[in-house]
C-alpha cells in the first residue's frame, strides 16, 4: 500500500509519496503557468490553492517535439513544475539542496526522465529537478519583447528563489544549494554565475560536458556537416531581428504590424506550429537586464560569482554526436570524406590536424573525426573553462572515462566509449531501463556520487574515503572510472598543447 506525506507550502498544501528510503513529490508548480498572454513574460507567481494538491505524477514536459535522442512530444506550455527527491531522514533536518538542470540541447528533456533516489538517499540531499521552458518558448526574441531570449534562464531563477522560500519545508537547507547541471542545462549554470539576478540563490555549481560556453566551433566538429558554431549565447538585437524574420517567413504575424500587434499575434500562434522553429531559438540572449554580459566575456574576465564550482567533460564526449547523426544515419565519416572534414574545419591547419591524427591510427574514420571532435570541440573548452573559473575561485575539474557505460540513446554497432551524457546512468535511474550497471560500475557509481554529493555539503569534493583530487593547476584532472579513480594528465590524453597552438 502506497504511503502518503503530506507538506505544506506558503501557496497550499501537497502531497507524496513515501518510498524505499525516500519521499518523492512531482509537478510542484513554482510558477503560474505560462499560457496565453503569459507566453514570453517573466514567469508570474503560483495562484494558491486550497485543500491538498497530489505531488505523485510527473507534472508535464516544456513543449518539445520527439528527436532521435529524446523520444518525448509535448505541446501543453503548462509546464512550471518541479520534482523533489527527500531521503527519508531529512526532513526537518537541513540537508544540503542539489537543483538538478536536465540537458536536451535547448529543445527537449524533462524533470521525470531523472529519478535522484539513489544520489539522494545516499549522498543525503535534497534534489530538485524543474522543468523549465526550452527552445523557441524559452529563448525567442523580437522587437517590442522585453528582455527576450532569457525565459528558461529565468524560470530557473524563479525556481532557486522558490527552494530559498520552501525547501527547509522538505528538510533541505536554503543556505547550502548547489546547482548541477548536465549538457545544455550546464551551458545554462554559466549564464546564472553572470546573471545579477542569480547572485546568492545558489551557493556551488558543478558544470557536466558544458558546451561552447567561451568560443565558436569549428565546422563538422559538432555533428558532421553542420557549420561553424558560434557560442551559445546571442547579442539581443541579433535575436530580436532573426525573431522577426523568422516570424514573417513563416507568416505568424501580418506583415507592417507594429511590435504590440505582432506580439499580440504571436501570443495566439499554436505551440505545434512554433515548435517547428524551437531548434533555431536555443541560444540565450545577453545584452538585456537578466543577461547584460556574454557569459564568454564576462567569464574570462572574472566577472561571475565567485562561488566554489565542479566541472568535466566525458572522455569521449563526440562519439555521440557522430554516432547518431552520422553512422547511425548511413552516412558514416569515411577515408574518402575525412580530409575534406579536416580542410573545410581547420583550413590552413588541415596538414597539421591530419598528421596529429592519421587515420591508420584509429579503427575507423568515424572514430578518428570523433577523437578531433572530442578534443577540439569539448575538451579544449572545457579546459578553458576550468583554467577561467580556476584563475578565480576553487574550481575542481573531472574527466568521466568508463568506456564500457551504458547508452542513454542506443548505437547499435557503434562503439560508444565514455561519450555525452554517459555519466548520467550513475548518477540517476531512468525510467524504462536500459541503463543497467554492472557491480563494479554501481560500486563506482556510489564513490563518484559521495564526490558530487560532498562537494555540494562542503564546497570541496574531498574525502578521505576516497582517492585526492588533483589541483587543476597542475593539468592534472580527476579520472573516474570503475577500474581507476586517480590524477591524470588532460593536457597529453587530449593535445592540448597542440590545440592551443591552432586558430
Amino acid at each position: 500500500m502506497t504511503q502518503h506525506v503530506t507538506v505544506r507550502l506558503s501557496s497550499g498544501a501537497v502531497r507524496g509519496r513515501r518510498l524505499d528510503g525516500h519521499l518523492s513529490f512531482q509537478g510542484i508548480p513554482y510558477a503560474a503557468a505560462p499560457i496565453g498572454d503569459r507566453r514570453w513574460r517573466p514567469p508570474a507567481p503560483v495562484e494558491p490553492w486550497t485543500g491538498i494538491r497530489d505531488a505523485i505524477v510527473p507534472g508535464n514536459p516544456a513543449p518539445q517535439l520527439a528527436q532521435s535522442f529524446a523520444d518525448v512530444t509535448s505541446v501543453d506550455e503548462d509546464c512550471l513544475t518541479l520534482d523533489i527527491t527527500v531521503p527519508e531522514a531529512a526532513q526537518g533536518t537541513g540537508h544540503p539542496v542539489l537543483v538538478w538542470l536536465h540537458g536536451g540541447g535547448g529543445t527537449n528533456g524533462s524533470a521525470a526522465a531523472y529519478d535522484a533516489q539513489r544520489l539522494a538517499v545516499a549522498g543525503d540531499v535534497v534534489v530538485v529537478a524543474p522543468n523549465f521552458r526550452l527552445g523557441v518558448f524559452g529563448c525567442f526574441g523580437h522587437p517590442g519583447l522585453a528582455d527576450g531570449g532569457t525565459f528558461g534562464l529565468r524560470d530557473q531563477q524563479a525556481v532557486l528563489r522558490w527552494v530559498r522560500r520552501e525547501i527547509a519545508r522538505f528538510g533541505g537547507d536554503p543556505a547550502n544549494v548547489t546547482l548541477a547541471g548536465e549538457s545544455y542545462g550546464a551551458l545554462m549554470i554559466a549564464a546564472h554565475l553572470v546573471s545579477p539576478a542569480s547572485a546568492g540563490l545558489f551557493h556551488r555549481a558543478i558544470l557536466q560536458s558544458a558546451f561552447s560556453v567561451l568560443g565558436t566551433t569549428p565546422t563538422h566538429t559538432f555533428i558532421p556537416g553542420v557549420p561553424e558554431l558560434p557560442p551559445r549565447w546571442a547579442p539581443v538585437a541579433e535575436l530580436e531581428q532573426f525573431g522577426a524574420a523568422v516570424a514573417a517567413e513563416r507568416g505568424w504575424v501580418t506583415p507592417g504590424v507594429d511590435p504590440e500587434s505582432a506580439l499580440a499575434q504571436l501570443r495566439r500562434v499554436p505551440a505545434t506550429d512554433l515548435l517547428q522553429a524551437s531548434d533555431s531559438f536555443i541560444r540565450p540572449a545577453f545584452g538585456g537586464i537578466t543577461l547584460p554580459e556574454s557569459p564568454s566575456t564576462a567569464i574570462p574576465a572574472g566577472r561571475f560569482h565567485r562561488i566554489p564550482l565542479m566541472l568535466g567533460a566525458m572522455r569521449d564526449e563526440a562519439r555521440f554526436f557522430v554516432g547518431l547523426f552520422a553512422d547511425l544515419v548511413g552516412n558514416p565519416v569515411t577515408a574518402e570524406s575525412y580530409p575534406r572534414l579536416v580542410a573545410e574545419a581547420f583550413g590552413d591547419s588541415a596538414d597539421q590536424v591530419a598528421a596529429r591524427y592519421p587515420l591508420d591510427g584509429f579503427p575507423t574514420p568515424s572514430l578518428a573525426w570523433a577523437q578531433i571532435a572530442t578534443d577540439r570541440a569539448w575538451a579544449r573548452p572545457a579546459w578553458e573553462l576550468g583554467r577561467a573559473f580556476a584563475a578565480h575561485t576553487a574550481t575542481w575539474f573531472y574527466e568521466f572515462a568508463d568506456r564500457a557505460a551504458p547508452s542513454l540513446v542506443p548505437l547499435p554497432g557503434f562503439p560508444t566509449g565514455a561519450q555525452h551524457s554517459s555519466a548520467l546512468a550513475y548518477q540517476f535511474d531512468f525510467p524504462g531501463g536500459g541503463t543497467s550497471l554492472s557491480a563494479a560500475q554501481r560500486e563506482f557509481a556510489d564513490r563518484m556520487n559521495q564526490y558530487w554529493t560532498t562537494f555540494a555539503r562542503h564546497g570541496d569534493p574531498a574525502r578521505a574515503d576516497l582517492p585526492d583530487w588533483p589541483d587543476v593547476s597542475t593539468g592534472y584532472v580527476q579520472f573516474l572510472a570503475p577500474e581507476r579513480i586517480g590524477g591524470t594528465d588532460y593536457v597529453a590524453e587530449h593535445s592540448l598543447d597542440f590545440w592551443g597552438r591552432m586558430p
